[in-house]
Parts: structure tokens; sequence; C-alpha cells
């Protein structure tokens, strides 16, 4: 049977197991919008691109599937572009399906014609032109398996118009064969073996927890092997909620403004097992002072992570839950009680600097608000955040027990990712509680999606922090640049009549007293709602490790009282 190359697209994806995408129409996919009436899918039509790129992201990080955006050609495609960087950065499965101009027509500087494919072609692990409808049903099947195989990320399919119109047989394909691209499961057998003579030395051990635990779903496998082992537990940014904050042997987050004590593990440990991170900037600290006394075992399933920052003793290059696997019945069971005893009593004068020992002063701090919440939802919710200090405070003080609840931007730090990604995230499961906590800078840059959520009725919540400042940039110019404030003072609207505007209900808290009430009034009904808290100006994430400073060389909040 003879089809079009937009009902070609819609057959595949449809196969794939897409259920819901996130787009916005326009004259050059306007094809593709078309056909899309006679499938089973879900639109959702959001206010700019960039909240369709976040939204597919955090729809594919809550649910583990593959997340679908769509966007016209020109303006349309490249305001996908900060969120096609996000997903890359950050290992996403999305395939983003942009419309282009007529293939004659390429080149001629058509109207809304742009080289979308040139530009994202170092921010997506592959990209397509199709040109012709009898290329759509391939390139759709190999796209999905390139974005959810090995390290996933970003796939781009630019369709140009006549390709959308045209009609050819179709078949969809039943197998993928891709020369070149062969991703590995298994270690080789030597490489464990030398990983365990490593294992079977070390006395002051750490596993770093990364995303690619959560993306290989390997937790179990990952709990498994740190219990069997008694090693304690790092995560990254990205990695928290893969291993149990609650566990015994949970260091909780490391890095820039990781925890006192597991900054200090780091730094005092033998033997360092990566599992699926990639040693960025922000959890090393200087790279010449990382971990010094440390052997190190990295396991990653792209093998141009590994070397890349640290050098590493032992490679083990293959899917991660498979890797732990492999090494769990060749290791044997260790205690390292004094280790353990160790880092448990550089916890404890870590705690003594600790904002959540403070007591009540009638003021809005951000992680009070935050441990409110947690409260308040039972540390059950799925969280996503803008980027900036309440980034921070929340990755701190939202213990997470479970996996894929926790939605942020890591390695692009993308403000404006919030919201979007909330909703994203609510469609992966409409019975979960979703919060997005932003920042008044972060949150009017996508503002606009409140009506995507009042559209959709999505139950999502919206704690705004706002501390009339760009709160990070300003943490850095008080700490770094002698107090002189530089385009950080932000003049915000009223964000209660901003969210009535769009038809969602609203509260703003300045007091105390109010807090508790007002997230028990927005857990309180179905669909969108949004608190605005008025909080401390001028308070800064601690622990924090400036830049190219060492790894435990940490800014560490003053005693209060002390006159630090």
């Amino acid at each position: 049977m003879k089809k079009t190359g937009a009902e070609i697209l819609w057959e595949c994806v449809v196969r794939e197991g897409v259920e819901v995408v996130f787009g916005y129409p326009g004259g050059a996919n306007m094809p593709i919008y078309d056909a899309m009436l006679s499938y089973p899918i879900h639109h959702v039509l959001v206010r700019h691109e960039q909240g369709a790129a976040h939204m597919a992201d955090g729809y594919a990080r809550a649910s583990g599937k593959v997340g679908m955006a769509l966007a016209t050609s020109g303006p349309g495609a490249t305001n996908l572009i900060t969120g096609i960087a996000t997903a890359m950065m950050d290992s996403v499965p999305v395939v983003f399906v942009t419309g282009q101009v007529a293939a004659h027509l390429i080149g001629g500087d058509a109207f809304q014609e742009v080289d979308v494919t040139g530009i994202t072609l170092p921010i997506t692990k592959h990209n397509y032109l199709v040109t012709r409808a009898d290329e759509i049903a391939e390139v759709v099947r190999e796209a999905f398996y390139i974005a959810r195989s090995g390290r996933p990320g970003p796939v781009l399919i630019d369709i140009c118009k006549n390709a959308q119109v045209e009609q050819c047989e179709f078949e969809y394909p039943r197998e993928v064969k891709l020369v070149g691209y062969q991703p590995v499961d298994h270690a080789p057998k030597e490489s464990l073996e030398h990983a365990v003579k490593l294992i079977e030395k070390a006395q002051r051990p750490v596993i770093l927890c990364g995303h690619g635990v959560l993306m290989s779903k390997a937790e179990e496998a990952l709990m498994n092997f740190a219990i069997k082992t008694q090693t304690p537990v790092a995560s990254t940014l990205l990695g928290l909620g893969a291993f149990p904050a609650s566990h015994e042997l949970s260091l909780g987050m490391m890095g820039m403004h990781g925890e006192v004590h597991t900054n200090l593990a780091i730094q005092n440990s033998d033997l360092i097992l990566a599992f699926g991170m990639r040693f960025d900037d922000r959890v090393t600290g200087t790279l010449k002072t990382y971990a010094p006394h440390a052997k190190k075992i990295h396991i990653e399933i792209d093998p141009s992570e590994v070397h890349k920052n640290v050098a590493v003793d032992v490679p083990l290059v293959g899917n991660l839950k498979t890797v732990i696997t492999d090494l769990i019945p060749m290791v044997d069971e260790y205690d390292h009680d004094e280790w353990k005893k160790q880092i448990s009593d550089w916890k404890a004068e870590g705690d003594s600097r600790s904002i959540m020992n403070w007591n009540p002063d009638g003021k809005l701090h951000v992680p009070h608000l935050v441990s409110d919440i947690w409260k308040a939802t039972g540390g059950n919710a799925v969280v996503t955040t803008d980027v900036g200090q309440h980034q921070m405070w929340t990755a701190q003080y939202y213990a997470l027990d479970r996996p894929n609840r926790w939605l942020t931007s890591g390695g692009a730090g993308t403000m404006g990712f919030g919201l979007p990604s909330a909703i994203g995230a609510w469609f992966a499961n409409k019975e979960e509680e979703v919060w997005a906590v932003a920042g008044d800078g972060g949150f009017q840059m996508t503002a606009a999606e409140l009506t995507t959520a009042v559209q959709e009725n999505a139950n999502v919540k919206v704690a705004i922090m706002n501390n009339s400042f760009l709160g990070m940039v300003r943490q850095w110019q008080e700490f770094f640049f002698e107090k002189r404030y530089s385009a950080v003072n932000m003049l915000s609207p009223n964000f209660v009549k901003l969210a009535e505007a769009h038809n969602v209900p609203a509260r703003r808290v300045t007091k105390l007293e109010e807090v508790e009430e007002a997230i028990a009034w927005a857990r309180s009904f179905k669909g969108p709602a949004v608190i605005e808290f008025v909080v401390e100006q001028e308070e800064a994430v601690y622990p924090m490790v400036p830049a190219g400073a060492a790894l435990d060389q940490m800014l560490q909040r003053p005693l209060k009282g002390s006159g630090d």
C-alpha cells in the first residue's frame, strides 16, 4: 500500500511505542500535522518550541522511554536548540522531527530555511536530512534505535516538505543494522579480573553513582554490589535517586555543592568506582588534586568518556547494569567498618554548620521550604528544577529514595527547564505528584507554558523561590567580585497575577506561618498551581568548592554567631 511520507512517519512512530508528542505546527511541517490526525497520538501544543524540547526531555527521564518533539523549519527548528543541547549533555533519548523547505529549494535561502542539521551536528547523537519519502521509514527506525541504545541521546530528523507529501510503498523495517555502531554490553573478562583485584585490596573505597545508573536501569545491581562490598555510595547531581538517600551507605551528593563528608571521602579514598558518570568539572574540582591516593575503576558505555578528564586504572566499557551484574559474583563480602566510621565522624562535624540546624528566625529560607515540600509529599513527588541556587538547595534537601523522580539540567545548566520538564514528567505518569521548584529568573524564561499546563490540566505544582536576584550569579559576585553586583537585580512581575492571567490558581507566601497551609492548598486539588515564596535575598549555597580549588577545599557556612 502506498502512503505519504507524513503517514509513514506516524506509522513508524506508533510502532516505536510513542503515545504523546510535544510540538508546534508551521508551514514546513503542516503535512505531518495533518497526517497525525489519523493516528493514536496525543499532541501537546506548547507555547514555545524550547518548551516542547524540555517537555519531551522530562517525559523521557521520568518514563524511561524515548521522548518526541516536533517543530517547523527556520525559527521553529532553532527554538529547539537549547533543549536539544540539554538532552545531549545529560544523555536523554529524545527524537526531534523538524519540517524543512522542499528539497529543490535547499540552499536558496527560501522562506524559513535554516540548515538545522548543520547547526545541531555537535549537539545530537546523530541527525538526518530526509529529501525523499522512501527514506523516512528506515530513518525513523534508526533514529529511535540510536536514541535509546548505547549511551542514550537526542537524534534529529529534518524532513523536507516534498518528502512529507510524496507517496511510496511502505514497509516497516524489522531490523536496524548500522555499520560502525555496535554498543558493547559486557566488559572483557581480564578487565573484570583486574578490577576485582583492586576491590580486594581497597580499604577506603567509594562508589560514584552517576546518571548512567538510571539510564541503564542498574539501581538494583548497584544496591547489591554496594551491600555485598559495604562500599559507600556518593551521587552526582543527575545520579540522585538511583541509590536511596536514606540508606546507611548513602553519602549524598558530591561535587561543587556536595556534602562535606562526601567530598572528604572521595579525596581520602584509595579506590574510586565510577558507575556511569563522566568526571565533569563540577564533580572533581581541580583535576590536579582529585582523589590523589585512589585507584580508579570506570564503568562506562561510551568509550570516548574513558580517560577524557580523569585517567583511570581499569576501564570497563559496556552496559553498566550488565557489567555490575558480571562483577557481583566475582567479589567477596567486606565490612570496611573503620572507613565508614571515619566518614560518619566527618558528617557529624559538617552537620554542625547546616542551615537545617538553625532555629526558626521568622524568615523564609529556601532549604527549609524544600524540606517542607519534602515532608508534605513524603519524599515521593517527581521534582524538577530550573538552574541556580534553588536547584542546589533542592538537590541537597529533597532526599530521594526512588529513581527517576529528580529531573534537572546538569551538563547544560539550562534556565527555564523546570516548568516544561515537569509537564513532560506528568505525561509519563499522570498518577504521580509533580513539583517544579523554580527561581524567579528561570521561571520567567518559560512561564508561558503555564497555559499549556492549563490546556492539558496537568497536575503540576510550581514553587517559585523569589529572592529578586539572579541568585547564583549574585553569590559568585559576592564571593569572588567583592560584592560588586552587576546585572543581577531581578525586577519580576506579580507572579500571582501572572499565574492567574494564565488561569492558574496562585498564592504569595511572605510569612513562615503561611508555608504549611499554602503547600497543603496546592496539593488539595488536581491541576496546575503556583506558590510564590518571597525568600531571603542574599542567602548563599554551602558548601561550595570555588572554581580551581581542590574538592576538599570547600567554603563552609560560617557557624551562626561566630562572626566568621
